[in-house]
């Protein structure tokens, strides 16, 4: 740790139009797709809770991203790290409770949906999906961005903070999905082999802030209180996200869902249908 400073981040006014203008046509393509699945099936309908669950995460993603945390977060590591929480924790499973694969196959054609659930199934699909691997690309990934030269060199470039901003929202989305998402996951353990995930993961996380606080192997080129009071960020914010994300397990888990080894063609159809 040291006092430098990194440069400029190319993330302020100009590339906040953009971003903004992607974050709102996700909340019109979302809503559009919500008006289509209650045409389909008037009777049916779509939670109102779901269309909430993901504007609300679109709202924590547009905090992040835009000013004035985005800018402050290139040269804060305080303000990165209030950034990281919500995109790669707090945002994440509020888009993921939405259901917006569910949502997906209710408002695509029947061959176009049969195509999703067909990717799904995929082996890679599955794979991604685990709760075991979806902790790796989360949690685990922390300790390679904190404790190596790669935090300080994807901060050295506006791409490269671009990226690890796409992983952090990436990783989480998948994270969140496997241990809580209400879409179909044909791959998913039961919920104890996730609670058991989800706690490898509050443990990792805690060691991880512990570590940077105290600058046990950190490589991080920023001054100390800023990389200590970052670290504080880390370890209570991760708490909480993680906690609800264990709510969110125990609130939609429900016995006639859980996984079998594939989905019928049936059920398929059905899906499509309602």
């Amino acid at each position: 740790m040291d006092t430098h400073h990194h440069g400029g981040s190319g993330t302020g006014l100009p590339g906040a139009v953009p971003t903004a203008l992607v974050l709102l046509a996700a909340a019109g393509g979302y809503l559009l797709a919500v008006r289509r699945a209650r045409r389909r099936n008037p009777a049916r309908g779509w939670s109102t809770r779901r269309s909430a669950s993901f504007l609300t995460g679109l709202a924590l993603l547009a905090v992040a991203l835009l000013p004035p945390m985005a800018p402050a977060a290139h040269s804060d590591f305080r303000a990165h790290m209030a950034q990281h929480m919500l995109i790669g924790m707090y945002a994440p499973p509020a888009l993921v409770l939405a259901a917006p694969v569910t949502l997906l196959l209710r408002t695509l054609p029947p061959r176009r949906a049969r195509r999703v659930t067909a990717v799904l199934h995929s082996r890679p699909a599955r794979l991604a999906a685990h709760p075991a691997v979806a902790l790796a690309l989360s949690t685990g990934t922390l300790g390679l961005l904190y404790f190596t030269p790669l935090y300080d060199t994807a901060m050295a470039h506006p791409a490269g903070h671009r990226l690890m901003n796409a992983h952090f929202l990436a990783s989480g989305c998948l994270f969140a999905h496997a241990i809580a998402g209400p879409d179909p996951a044909p791959a998913r353990p039961g919920v104890r082999a996730r609670l058991v995930c989800l706690g490898v993961a509050i443990a990792a996380h805690a060691l991880i802030s512990q570590a940077v606080y105290g600058g046990f192997f950190v490589d991080i080129h920023a001054p100390v209180d800023q990389v200590r009071q970052g670290a504080e960020i880390m370890y209570y914010g991760g708490d909480i996200a993680e906690l609800l994300l264990a709510a969110a397990l125990v609130a939609t888990w429900r016995p006639e869902r859980r996984p079998t080894a594939a989905l019928p063609a049936s059920d398929v159809r059905k899906a499509v249908r309602s």
